[in-house]
């Protein structure tokens, strides 16, 4: 199998190209104009070290990517810029690994809510639309008079490009 037949939604492997990253900056700050936040520089340069990024990242990871950039700041403005980014809707969090990865499909105003695959070799995330998933969970709890709270749901598992090579 060649990285052809790989499905789209997973990120190659390789870092992104200066132009393929630059569209991306470019998509996050229309999100944060659209919503009337502010992209300031560190929002931009902490969405670049997620967004350059295949697998999630977590917040002490871009901290120290950024201070070998040279670019030194306290860990409480590194979250804040994460919530700022994950208010955007820019970036999502993996909650079993405390780490974050850049949104690639942000049709996400179509109120459909996604399902995160995370593979456990690579570390890729993928997102495909999971909103039956949600449907289906909302039935049963609502058959359980209960109320979820859930925002997303995430699968651990093998990605394609992982199987292809043997490591699945």
């Amino acid at each position: 199998m060649s990285d052809t037949t790989i499905p789209t939604i997973f990120p190659t492997v390789e870092k992104p190209s200066g132009r393929r990253l630059a569209k991306a900056v470019a998509r996050a700050g229309e999100e944060f104009a659209a919503k009337n936040l502010r992209f300031t520089k560190l929002r931009q340069m902490v969405y670049e070290e997620i967004a350059a990024t295949y697998a999630s990242i977590g917040a002490y990871e871009i901290l120290a990517r950024l201070a070998e950039k040279g670019t030194r700041v306290a860990p409480i403005s590194i979250y804040r810029a994460i919530d700022a980014l994950l208010e955007a809707g820019v970036i999502h969090r993996l909650e079993s690994k405390n780490a974050f990865f850049a949104c690639r499909r942000l049709d996400h105003r179509t109120g459909r809510r996604p399902l995160f695959l995370s593979c456990e070799k690579c570390g890729a995330v993928g997102e495909v639309d999971g909103q039956h998933i949600f449907d289906l969970i909302s039935e049963a709890a609502l058959g359980a008079d209960f109320t979820p709270r859930v925002k997303f749901v995430e699968v651990q598992g093998i990605c394609p490009r992982c199987k292809a090579e043997g490591k699945g």
